[in-house]
């Protein structure tokens, strides 16, 4: 391939191998490759409309692109650094193969607006990729939920035992989640969705183009309204980053419980083998590797976020060099992202858990203390001052170890009259949780609704 700076008129000395080294974005971008074919087709398709180029020149660019990219996907072509990046290396094979019609190719753009058009569209992609993804996981949360409606467990707040739920609610919460994430990804892709193909450098062309016919050939909504924005803002990779931060934020706190949960001190789940690695000096382990992995991948990616913000911050308008750097932080960030649903999704429905554990833990540490309080409300007792009865039989029931279902009528007269032996002999975890039976709560009819309600969205989607 040519090696010739197809910008390089105004230049009398050669460049720096260092400096090409460090200018180049190929290592990065090249992955673009179709999506930077599909935008020269269509505007070499409308140069034509047009009456810029002849319709023998269009011909045998669409014909010149096709062999590129058919040699690019056969990993005949090799890219050069010198020619920087995935446009120009293209653009020079191009001119390569049918001589002076690639060399008309670019009239009526520039690399400004071409890469621009050409991180939208290959971001486009990207997002619809991670909803469809997105939703898989849901669904594998959906069918656990309804496996676990009645499966009681503990909930915590602060770590500490807290009310009895159950696993089929706690695992609707995350879908729950999953949900505004697809949502975030989805509006970050329609705001994505304006085509600033044919905005130029900065300033727009002399050429007499046609914007909504590019716009409509590549699926845009419409053209970028204002050409000095759509070459140099980068607030569409910024919101698709802010989303993929937030979404592996979630699937970070996910892991962090699959890994208490996993432990001696827990033992509430046990992952499968396959996704699990063991110690090279302690053969009894086994280790929850993957959920680690997830929750640190979730700093590299909100470190994108961070790299991304912090190079636009101070960048005046138009087009700078530094905007090179927005695809590296982005590419990285939704491969990560997507590694880590991709291993959510294998992992949890070969995921074992241990019931009887769960439920262990749910029954003990107090967690019926609130509905012993509103057993007391419901006798008329102010409900301050119910609370502080439940914390006198909390501080009784420790003192003489035992739990508050083991209190006696000595007991109970003890800590105080209005105390009944009844209502403590009505708590139950299996009580706690089924009574409440309303929206959103965690009894296990209302998990089944949710499950039914979710499954009926996900289809549809």
């Amino acid at each position: 391939m040519a090696k010739e700076k197809l910008w390089g008129g105004r230049f009398a000395q050669a460049t720096d191998e260092l400096v090409e080294q460090f200018n180049a974005s190929i290592d990065v971008d090249a992955r673009m490759y179709a999506e930077d074919i599909e935008g020269s087709r269509a505007h070499a398709r409308m140069l034509g409309r047009q009456g810029i180029l002849s319709d023998e020149d269009v011909a045998a660019i669409l014909q010149g692109l096709d062999t590129v990219q058919a040699e690019i996907e056969a990993g005949d072509l090799t890219f050069s650094v010198a020619l920087e990046d995935v446009h120009m290396n293209i653009e020079a094979r191009l001119t390569e193969l049918i001589g002076d019609a690639g060399k008309r190719l670019h009239t009526g753009r520039s690399r400004n607006d071409q890469v621009a058009t050409d991180t939208r569209l290959y971001l486009r992609r990207r997002c619809d990729e991670i909803i469809a993804q997105i939703r898989r996981l849901q669904s594998v949360l959906v069918t656990l939920a309804q496996t676990h409606a009645d499966t009681i467990m503990p909930g915590f707040t602060h770590l500490q035992t807290a009310q009895p739920v159950t696993l089929g609610h706690h695992l609707l919460a995350y879908t729950e989640m999953l949900h505004r994430d697809a949502g975030r990804f989805a509006d970050a892709r329609a705001r994505m969705n304006q085509c600033p193909l044919g905005s130029a450098a900065l300033a727009g062309t002399t050429f007499a183009i046609d914007r909504e016919m590019t716009a409509a050939a590549l699926g845009f909504d419409q053209p970028c309204q204002n050409s000095l924005d759509a070459v140099s803002d980068r607030d569409f990779i910024i919101e698709l980053l802010s989303a993929a931060a937030i979404t592996s934020v979630h699937l970070s706190r996910f892991s962090e419980e699959l890994i208490l949960w996993m432990s001696a001190q827990f033992g509430f789940v046990e992952l499968p083998d396959a996704y699990c690695t063991g110690s090279s000096i302690m053969p009894q382990k086994k280790n929850p590797d993957m959920p680690e992995l997830v929750r640190g991948k979730s700093g590299r990616i909100i470190g994108g976020l961070v790299a991304m913000l912090v190079t636009l911050k101070s960048l005046p308008l138009a087009y700078n060099k530094d905007m090179q750097e927005d695809k590296g932080a982005v590419f990285d960030a939704l491969d990560q992202l997507q590694g880590c649903l991709a291993i959510f999704t294998a992992m949890l429905p070969g995921m074992k858990v241990h019931e009887e554990a769960m439920r262990r833990a749910a029954a003990a540490g107090f967690a019926t203390a609130t509905d012993l309080a509103d057993a007391l409300v419901r006798a008329g007792v102010p409900f301050r001052e119910a609370h502080a009865i439940v914390g006198k039989s909390v501080a009784w029931c420790i003192e003489h170890d035992i739990e508050l279902h083991e209190l006696d009528a000595t007991a109970c007269a003890a800590i105080d009259a209005r105390l009944q032996p009844a209502m403590v002999s009505a708590l139950s975890v299996d009580a706690c949780v089924r009574a409440r039976d309303h929206v959103g709560g965690t009894a296990p009819d209302q998990v089944r609704k949710q499950v039914r309600w979710w499954k009926e969205r996900l289809d549809e989607v």
